[in-house]
């Protein structure tokens, strides 16, 4: 019998869809009849783009897609560090360079997989020494160099890969600035008022934003940039320049060869991928179905798998991709799909806005109402997972919108439309995997019981990540309406709940994060476990919670021991227990805010807040405060707030019992104490209740014959009464209650979970924990009150504690490299006669204002460039 003949298929490139198309051959089959070999021009193995920003933290192993170096198929050959000089589509050779000059190699099937160069303007000076482009580790691990001796560093080009390359020198510790040619940031994603709202966030965060901006030149002297030349506007210093202002297909492999390439770059292939040579494919950024490049990762996969499908004689097309994007930049949601700039015919717009809240959500509906196009989601993007399967195009009807599609983007309590998906939505469209896929993964015959498994096997979530918490949602779904347990691991490094992990850090004495995760986890940890962690550690251990073991852990918040506002300023909230104040602590808190300029308020919990306060004077005013008596508040942390009170029968003649003194009491028993979210109290001295404790976590008010205690309450966007645990208790009783209370919350509730829903997910609720609190069934009455002991006794102020530590006081800088220089983009204007952010955007709707018309805000933004959409990657 006669051998079969293997064929030879070679890949140019070895970027993310160099790497899926190889691992769609393998898992499909192909290499059953083909040798592959994989052209990697650069020394690393593929690694991930999309998150690139995260090298600073992660490093490279972390990003890599294929740490080993080399596949598991031994009929696959990767080939690092070498380039193609030339392609003979005639001889079907071609001749290699780098690591492996001048050998020639034979193919019975190319595929290229070329990629996409970083545009950088034609205009003097992008030669100079510390000029960079945003598109490699190697170029990262440059401009981290770079910016070791640099103070300022600017970035030209405000679309999603620029805005990244600015969080990343501005983690760097660079003064940033972010030059955009367009009227806003991330123009081809969303319409003016969204990019006004991003504006404000990017600029909250201590970052200059020049939109409508063209840059002319780069300034040196000596060789080296010192600035950039931007028309009709004064020069911008800068040390540091960062170009990313787009991309461009790289085709020159395939001009030089022959083949048919598209006006604006990019090789023309037809619906199955193909070039003019039918032996030649294309796919990913270097790629140009019907004359279009697709600068977004999904798409390329998309055609990766359509390649694949053709050489193993399958009918796949390339027929477009959906170009919807979510991501995180600089911790603010952002999220653009379908038609956002409502170009359709006859299209209406659904907005709502809070100016306050830093939210902005748009859906763009058909003139009748009943179907999505498309949408602009910037500050809260949490409906994206839901909202993205409903939209409507030419091939696909969509999901019907509800009565009214304006509930689908109210926030909490104002409306909320439940939408269920049907099989058929896709739920990953970086992966193309549909909620039916997801249900027969982890269904009768599948081989996945977890969201994190699910993701490993059928690949959604894998690449952005942004619809992991619906694939989450998808499982457990799936799980409760058939009865099955459901996961509940805290994120894909822990698979434990929260309760289940706070039990083995208490068990096993753990004291720091890197022993946390290598004895229960994976991996280096995510922004969902680490604070939590932090948070378990703090409420366990009482330290510091900017110790040299702790800080990295921290959230923006929690790391400045103060809260960050929407100008990149701080308030600073000092304890104020039970709200009762002397005169002469008043005057201090009046002098700190006169002589520091700041704002003040008096909260709904009886405290006084001061607004305004740049990170560097945090420590002179923290000073002032606490030499006067003064402590930290904890408006920053998930931890005990205020214990709000009356005047009781101290001067009320309703009053039957001291409330003030209780309140001041439990405040200061409680202060301090690190929980699962927020916690506030309130202490009525009477029925009138005008403490309003039933809104609190916990509450109490005064009987003739004692105190009742309420728990499990909050305001908020979703009100939640207190309900009454035990009533007529006497003060031991109460607090012994309150401990076991507290201590039960913090040892099982899940993250950023208040009271109230705690108890109503308990099995029993309230009843469940009143046997636990008051019952003692468990026999943790002891144990709890013990723990609450010792919170008690170990308790410091946060404040005192970094003003008598340098190594903690040294990280309240606004710049790294500049220690003593104020953050230049933080101004202010007058308002009441008192400071408040300076606006310079103009009105912005705020509420639940909901206009309904045709091309609201923004308007189309015009078809991008391909150099602009592969901003995107």
């Amino acid at each position: 019998m006669m051998a079969h003949h293997r064929r030879t298929l070679v890949v140019v490139g070895h970027g993310m869809v160099g790497h899926r198309f190889v691992q769609a051959a393998v898992e499909r089959g192909l290499t059953e009849t083909h040798d592959v070999v994989v052209v990697g021009e650069e020394l690393r193995a593929a690694y991930d783009r999309v998150a690139l920003t995260s090298f600073f933290e992660r490093g490279a192993e972390e990003l890599s897609l294929l740490p080993t170096g080399e596949y598991d198929d031994p009929r696959v050959r990767l080939l690092l560090g070498t380039t193609v000089e030339s392609v003979d589509t005639g001889a079907r050779t071609l001749v290699l360079g780098g690591a492996a000059a001048g050998e020639e190699l034979a193919y019975d099937e190319l595929v290229l997989a070329t990629g996409a160069a970083p545009f950088v303007p034609p205009i003097p000076g992008t030669d100079l020494d510390g000029v960079f482009v945003y598109r490699t580790i190697e170029d990262l691990e440059a401009i981290r160099d770079a910016a070791a001796t640099a103070r300022v560093g600017a970035v030209v080009g405000g679309g999603l890969l620029g805005l990244e390359a600015a969080n990343a020198l501005a983690q760097l510790g660079l003064e940033t600035h972010v030059v955009e040619m367009a009227p806003r940031l991330m123009a081809v994603q969303v319409d003016d008022a969204g990019g006004a709202v991003l504006t404000r966030h990017v600029e909250g965060l201590g970052l200059g934003v020049h939109t409508g901006a063209t840059t002319t030149e780069v300034l040196g002297q000596d060789g080296r940039v010192v600035g950039l030349g931007l028309r009709d506007r004064e020069p911008l210093p800068a040390e540091v320049v960062v170009f990313s202002a787009g991309i461009r297909p790289r085709d020159a492999l395939a001009r030089a060869a022959g083949l048919d390439v598209a006006e604006r770059g990019g090789v023309l292939v037809d619906e199955r991928c193909r070039t003019s040579d039918p032996h030649v494919w294309a796919v990913g950024e270097c790629a140009a179905p019907a004359g279009r490049m697709y600068g977004l990762v999904a798409p390329g996969y998309a055609m990766a798998e359509v390649v694949v499908d053709a050489l193993l004689g399958g009918p796949g097309a390339f027929t477009g991709a959906d170009m919807s994007t979510k991501l995180k930049l600089m911790g603010v949601d952002v999220a653009s799909f379908g038609d956002a700039f409502a170009t359709t015919e006859g299209a209406l717009e659904l907005v709502y806005a809070d100016a306050v809240a830093g939210v902005y959500k748009k859906l763009v509906v058909s003139e009748d109402g009943r179907r999505l196009l498309g949408g602009v989601l910037v500050g809260d993007a949490s409906a994206y997972g839901v909202l993205r399967p409903m939209v409507a195009t030419a091939t696909n009807p969509g999901i019907a919108l509800p009565d009214n599609p304006e509930d689908l983007i109210l926030p909490s309590g104002r409306g909320g439309a439940e939408i269920g998906l049907p099989p058929q939505a896709q739920v990953c469209s970086c992966n193309d995997v549909t909620r039916a896929q997801i249900e027969e993964a982890v269904g009768e015959g599948g081989s996945c019981d977890s969201p994190s498994c699910v993701t490993a096997c059928t690949r959604a979530g894998a690449t952005c990540g942004s619809c992991k918490p619906l694939v989450k949602k998808v499982v457990e779904d799936f799980f409760a309406a058939r009865g099955r347990s459901v996961d509940r691991s805290l994120c894909e490094h822990f698979p434990l709940s929260r309760q289940e992990l706070f039990e083995v850090i208490a068990v096993h004495g753990h004291t720091r994060f890197d022993d946390v995760v290598a004895a229960h986890g994976t991996g280096r940890g995510c922004d969902v476990c680490k604070p939590t962690v932090a948070s378990i550690l703090a409420s366990l251990l009482g330290d510091h919670v900017l110790g040299a073991e702790r800080r990295t852990l921290q959230d923006t918040n929690d790391a400045y021991l103060a809260n960050i506002q929407r100008n990149g300023t701080y308030s600073v909230v000092p304890r104020i227990p039970g709200g009762e104040i002397t005169p002469e602590k008043l005057i201090v808190i009046g002098e700190v805010a006169r002589d520091f300029g700041l704002y003040t308020k008096i909260t709904g919990g009886q405290r006084i807040d001061l607004f305004g306060a740049r990170m560097e004077q945090l420590p002179a005013i923290w000073t002032r405060l606490v030499d006067a008596g003064f402590e930290s508040g904890h408006a920053y942390g998930k931890s005990l707030r205020t214990v709000k009170s009356c005047v009781g029968s101290t001067w009320c003649r309703y009053g039957v019992q001291d409330s003030t003194t209780l309140a001041i009491m439990l405040e200061e028993r409680y202060r301090g104490l690190r929980s699962p979210h927020k916690l506030k109290g309130g202490v009525s001295g009477c029925a009138r209740e005008c403490a309003e404790a039933r809104s609190k976590d916990f509450g109490v008010i005064a009987t003739e014959k004692g105190w009742n205690l309420y728990v499990a309450g909050n305001g908020g966007a979703t009100p939640v009464h207190a309900r009454l645990l035990a009533g007529d208790l006497d003060t031991e009783t109460l607090v012994r209650y309150l401990d076991r209370f507290l201590m039960y919350y913090i040892r099982t509730a899940d993250r950023l979970q208040r009271t109230a829903p705690w108890v109503d997910a308990l099995d029993g609720g309230l009843d469940r924990v009143r046997e636990v609190v008051v019952d003692d069934v468990l026999g943790l009455g002891s144990e709890l009150e013990a723990a609450m002991a010792t919170h008690v006794e170990g308790y410091s102020d946060e404040w005192r504690a970094t003003l008598e530590d340098p190594d903690k006081l040294a990280r309240f800088v606004s710049f790294v490299n500049a220690p003593d220089t104020p953050d230049p983009h933080i101004t202010f204007r007058s308002e009441r006669d008192q400071v408040a952010p300076a606006d310079s955007e103009g009105p912005v709707l705020l509420g639940a204002s909901i206009p309904v018309g045709p091309g609201g805000p923004g308007g189309p933004g015009g078809p991008g460039s391909p150099e602009t959409v592969g901003a995107g990657r």
